[in-house]
């Protein structure tokens, strides 16, 4: 695998604001001008009367506060958007669809250690980088048609190996000011050639005041035992995208943020999915999306702790499940189960609030079920395990 792609140089024009004879221009929108209709008036008589200079100083005004308005209308989408300081968010922004692991064409981010990846949708099916299946898992993004992936735990070489991402913020943070930071995160299980059976703790975010690119060759990282947003469960969700999430105060004017398991093997909690194979390795790997940082606190979302969706995690259970997987709450409705690759499981009719499908003698994996109800279809994942 390869690192990853040098980041775009941050910078750009100023925002600007200006009203030119009656004409608004939209801060940092640049060529987009909004006509208040009226022409500024210039005041070329020098023998106008009181009465006349009076009347126009006060439409002068009148269209100076009109002017004013309209910009702040039509100003606050660009000031809301530009709340999150982190470039490509989603890691939506490529050069090109890259078949391959490594991070290929994307934009802003790279390596802070060893061979982070970049999943793509646009993929053929089944491709190493491509979702929803890939080598690791089978996941669908959490929005767009990208994600990011990082081994956030090593078992297996002896080397504690770990992969970080790291990117340069649009904006320093101020010393002193308080910063609100989320992402969210999936635990990858369920791929075609899984080296990854394994869910791990101690994902994170943290903030450094300089590069720290990773090219190969270099010497691994050392642990570095800290974070300043910092996800101490093990995070075991494979169906859902986590939300990590917090706030806290810059004490530096950091410049770059890093996301991954910062933490050693002797501080990291893991949880088996299924028991090691022949080819498995003790690895656990890590979907990350939707990557916030914003002064302002209604800029991400908030609220530390797993944020799955409530009637996800009442419709089915347990997930993983290993004998069989209940249907809850879904009387009546119409089931289908489909595998990795498309082929029907089972299906049928949900007769009671508490119906069971016996999924023992199916392969470990992940699983798609599709619950249609009074016409509305409920499309949710499972994974069967150990």
């Amino acid at each position: 695998m390869q690192g990853g792609e040098h980041p775009v140089p941050r910078g750009g024009p100023e925002a600007e604001g200006s009203a030119v004879r009656g004409m608004v221009r939209l801060p940092g929108a640049e060529g987009v001008a909004i006509w208040t209709g009226m022409m500024l008036p210039a005041d070329t008589n020098k023998n106008t009367n009181a009465m006349n200079t009076s009347k126009t100083t006060h439409d002068r005004h009148d269209l100076m506060r009109a002017a004013v308005l309209v910009a702040a209308v039509l100003c606050t989408p660009y000031t809301t958007n530009a709340q999150n300081l982190v470039p490509n968010p989603g890691f939506e922004d490529t050069d090109s669809c890259t078949f391959g692991l490594g991070l290929g064409e994307l934009h802003h981010w790279y390596s802070a250690s060893i061979t982070p990846d970049h999943l793509q949708s646009c993929l053929p099916y089944g491709s190493g980088n491509g979702l929803p299946l890939n080598i690791v898992t089978f996941q669908l993004p959490y929005e767009g048609a990208s994600c990011a992936g990082l081994i956030t735990f090593d078992g297996h070489t002896g080397q504690e190996q770990r992969e970080w991402l790291i990117v340069p913020l649009l904006d320093t943070l101020v010393p002193g000011q308080t910063f609100h930071c989320s992402l969210r995160a999936n635990a990858g299980f369920g791929g075609y050639d899984p080296i990854n059976w394994l869910a791990s703790s101690h994902l994170g975010m943290l903030f450094t005041t300089y590069d720290r690119r990773w090219t190969s060759g270099d010497p691994l990282p050392l642990a570095l035992n800290q974070a300043h947003i910092l996800y101490p469960q093990i995070l075991s969700d494979t169906v859902g995208w986590t939300l990590v999430s917090g706030s806290f105060v810059a004490d530096s004017a950091y410049a770059y943020l890093m996301i991954g398991n910062f933490f050693s093997n002797a501080l990291t909690d893991t949880l088996h999915f299924a028991p090691p194979g022949p080819d498995w390795y003790a690895f656990s790997y890590t979907l990350l999306d939707a990557v916030c940082v914003s002064p302002n606190p209604l800029g991400c979302d908030l609220g530390q702790g797993v944020d799955v969706v409530q009637d996800e995690s009442g419709v089915l259970f347990p997930n993983p499940a290993s004998d069989r997987l209940f249907i809850a709450g879904r009387t009546g409705a119409e089931y289908q189960v489909l595998d990795a690759l498309g082929r029907i499981m089972v299906q049928g009719r949900a007769l009671n609030d508490r119906w069971a499908v016996d999924v023992h003698t199916w392969p470990h994996g992940a699983y798609i079920i599709r619950l249609k109800t009074a016409g509305k279809l409920e499309v949710r994942k499972f994974v069967v395990a150990d």
